[in-house]
């Protein structure tokens, strides 16, 4: 990769004020009359064109200030042909839609700004998704690039948007909301992540602001669709975590069509890779299909359907972990006995159906249900051993532990199970009016779950059983006397609870296009409600309900630069999920009120040219004021929630992201974030929070080599500074703010591409029949840093202190891969 490359980033801002080109593009996906994307269409003017890709998508640079007729064809759909009229630096967006019933013609006025600008809203490539390396690579590990997203945990699909955590974000596939399991605990449990990115289409983000259409949540929405297929095909990927395998297939009359995914995962090559030794035997595989069919040219159906299995067994040898400082290292040594095993099954199934009333008015209809089997079984014996290293050059003993501060042991029992059936039911409607639209729905939800938790923990300290702090219990000063109370747990928490809760929501909400003098504007408001009710076996909760009006208001101005600001903002409620019920002893609190938060964010884009190519300039200034807070402590990835909504919260932050073509013809960026949340329990004063994250840096870059493009680069690299470390349990939180060490990690991909849309093919062999295949190596980890996901609490029976152990992520890895498409 050629370092001069590189040099030029260093001066971009000094530079993209000067920068000018003298042509102008346009861009655009080309779609059917069912909103679906037309691959191989060919774009063209005067002998020069393009084609659009699997995704619809094109790119054409053009002349400036001079009539440009540009041509559409395609095999099976009519010709359309559009004149239209550039200015130097433009890059203007048009996305045509192909009948088979008349040939299209037309001048038009094309609009650079597209409707998901205006939002807010982030589209993510599908190919860059799936070619970017990670541990958990998808939607989620781009998203962990993007500036004010966060996590610091590569085994996990999860991420915290803005101050919120992991369940403050929604989750839509085709506009069907999904769901994750209850009982997961730690990142390398989750296997899958719902999403399969071979099935993909489309992506787009929002980190906050967004409009009433999208549900009750705090945070962000991720928004994905599943690509409708126009003809057969299939693709391939094997590595040594695993593989996938979709298959596209379309009938003959072109009604009906279907895109099918398979996908298997190990994460054993990362879990061995940590401080833990281990015998790990993961099972991680699930099947989804999107089926479509059209009824008419006004009438489509389709089905969204999934089944996956996680099959986690788990049985932990030895840990050695050293920490401290140089003056004063120490070692941590833990011996194992028992193991784990989990398993979570999930079925999902939905159907859609949308009827076009008219030109103008659309109805959908959605029904969808979730169902979820979990168990969560361990036995877990651990004996530690707490030293000082000695840390003197010369020593006999240098390196070993020369003096121990503490030994003990601790048993951890669990038997939990849940069962968890989520029936959805939803109506929306859309109605066209030319510059202005109105966007409707109304939605049943039934949650139905069952769930039974048994677990406790048994601590000893130099051979002396502990009692936990918060029960009154007699004071065991052994050895100089001896205990006559009872032996109880450490911990101890069971609970039986059956549930279910009855949701109605709906949300109504206009958008106009229109001007102020000669600067565009577009506006949009709307409103939500929810009202929800919590019932069980022995416990009635009372009926609440939430309105959530919001706003959002963009405009281009009138100037030479292309510019548009936007301001969005509301009231947004989270009414409480299953998990945000139950209290730190398990218990559902079925008056739990919703969390609410009142939102403003400011933003701005700057799009413009550099080094005769696109480049854009997004910052956000965004402002959270939470009240009815659920506080919550975090293990690895579990939530636990207090369910008492004593607390008020704030979050503040910026977040800056630079994205364009660093190298010719690939999309990189550049991201920054700075965040601050706190909260304020119980009227003790402000805290950070538990995703208190600060500061962020992230890069996404592709690159390739000049005189041999066929190899390419690929580089993930994420830093983040250190999150609060948390707390023992029982402890009060207040007296524990220390923090976790920075966050900092580098994924790196090379890829060698045999066979691509640019290599001409022979027409012998097997190889012909293949659109792409790829051999790469991916390394995890490139610099080998040790990352802290939380701590282990170990105590010290001479001092009676509590050191924070950290519990660190997987290092080094080197992976190997192979992708096919047919």
């Amino acid at each position: 990769m050629s370092t001069n490359r590189l040099l030029p980033v260093f001066f971009f801002f000094l530079l993209s004020l000067t920068a000018a080109a003298q042509t102008a593009r346009i861009k655009g996906v080309i779609l059917d009359e069912n909103n679906q994307p037309v691959a191989s269409v060919n774009v063209s003017y005067s002998g020069s064109g393009t084609s659009s890709n699997q995704n619809g998508f094109y790119v054409l640079k053009v002349p400036v200030n001079k009539q440009i007729t540009l041509v559409f064809t395609h095999v099976s759909l009519k010709k359309i042909t559009v004149t239209f009229v550039l200015e130097p630096k433009e890059e203007r967006e048009f996305n045509p839609v192909m009948t088979n019933r008349k040939e299209q013609m037309g001048e038009v006025i094309i609009t650079a700004n597209n409707r998901k600008q205006i939002q807010g809203i982030t589209t993510i490539e599908p190919e860059m998704i799936r070619k970017i390396p990670g541990a958990n690579a998808g939607v989620e590990n781009i998203l962990k690039t993007l500036p004010g997203v966060n996590s610091n945990n590569e085994l996990s699909t999860q991420y915290a948007v803005r101050g919120g955590n992991y369940d403050e974000n929604l989750v839509y596939v085709n506009e069907i909301e999904v769901y994750r399991p209850f009982l997961i605990r730690s990142g390398q449990q989750e296997g899958l992540s719902f999403t399969n990115t071979d099935l993909v289409q489309n992506v787009d983000f929002s980190a906050g602001g967004f409009q009433a259409k999208f549900g009750d949540k705090l945070s962000s929405v991720l928004d994905i669709t599943y690509r409708k297929p126009i003809k057969f095909g299939a693709s391939l990927e094997a590595s040594l975590l695993g593989g996938s395998l979709s298959v596209d297939v379309v009938s003959k009359d072109k009604k009906w069509s279907a895109v099918t995914g398979v996908r298997y995962r190990n994460n054993s090559l990362l879990v061995n890779s940590q401080e833990t030794q281990t015998n790990f035997t993961p099972s991680f595989a699930d099947i989804q299909a999107n089926i479509n069919y059209n009824a008419s040219a006004k009438w489509q159906w389709s089905f969204l359907g999934n089944i996956s299995q996680n099959k986690y067994q788990y049985q932990p040898l030895t840990r050695q972990t050293n920490f401290g400082t140089i003056d004063n290292p120490m070692r941590l040594s833990v011996f194992y006995e028992g193991h784990e095993t989990d398993q979570y099954d999930t079925y999902f199934g939905a159907v859609k159906t949308t009827f076009n009333v008219s030109d103008n008015f659309t109805l959908k209809f959605i029904g969808s249900v979730f169902h979820t089997l979990e168990q969560e079984y361990f036995d877990i014996f651990a004996q530690y051993r707490l030293g000082e290293v000695d840390s003197s050059i010369g020593s006999e003993t240098y390196g070993e532990v020369a003096f121990t501060r503490g030994i003990g042991s601790q048993l951890n029992h669990a038997r939990n199970d849940l069962d968890a059936l989520i029936v959805n039911t939803e109506i929306k409607g859309f109605q066209d009016w030319k510059e202005s639209q109105f966007e409707w729905g109304i939605k049943y939800t039934r949650e139905s779950i069952r769930d039974r938790i048994i677990e406790w923990e048994v601590i000893d300290s130099a051979g002396f059983s502990l009692n936990p702090p918060v029960i009154d219990l007699p004071k065991n000063d052994q050895p100089y006397s001896p205990y006559k109370g009872p032996l109880v747990p450490y911990q101890d928490i069971r609970a039986t609870n059956f549930n279910s809760i009855n949701r109605f929501s709906g949300y109504g909400q206009w958008s106009l296009k229109s001007t102020i003098g000669r600067s565009e504007v577009w506006y949009n408001a709307g409103v939500r409600m929810h009202q929800w009710e919590v019932s069980g076996a022995t416990i009635i909760g009372k009926s609440q309900i939430t309105i959530s009006p919001r706003a959002q208001f963009a405009i281009k101005p009138d100037w030479q630069l292309d510019m548009i600001f936007r301001l969005s903002g509301g009231l947004y409620h989270q009414p409480p999920f299953y998990r945000e019920l139950r209290n730190a002893d398990a218990l559902v609190q079925p008056n739990t009120k919703a969390q609410q938060s009142i939102h403003f964010v400011i933003g701005n884009d700057f799009s413009f040219t550099m080094w005769n190519r696109p480049f854009k300039l997004i910052s956000e200034l965004y402002y959270k004021s939470l009240s009815d807070v659920n506080t919550y402590t975090i293990d690895n990835v579990r939530i636990r929630y207090a369910a008492n909504n004593n607390a008020t919260a704030y979050a503040q932050g910026v977040d800056i992201r630079l994205n364009g073509e660093f190298v010719p013809g690939t999309e990189s960026w550049f991201s920054f974030g700075y965040l601050k949340t706190e909260e304020n329990s119980n009227n003790q004063g402000f805290i950070a929070r538990p995703t208190d994250q600060r500061l962020k840096f992230g890069l996404l870059f592709q690159d390739y080599m000049p005189n041999i493009p066929s190899i390419k680069l690929y580089l993930n690299l994420v830093y983040n500074t250190g999150l609060p470390g948390g707390s023992p349990s029982y402890a009060d939180p207040y007296a524990y703010q220390n923090r976790l060490n920075d966050y900092r990690r580098v994924d790196v991909g090379f890829s060698k591409v045999f066979i691509d849309n640019t290599t001409v093919k022979k027409n012998t062999g097997w190889f012909k029949d293949f659109k792409e295949l790829a051999v790469g190596l991916e390394i995890f980890n490139l610099f080998d840093n040790q990352n802290a996901i939380t701590n282990t609490w170990v105590r010290d029976v001479y001092s009676k202190n509590q050191y924070a152990i950290p519990n660190y992520m997987t290092t080094r890895v080197f992976n190997v891969k192979l992708s096919a498409k047919l």
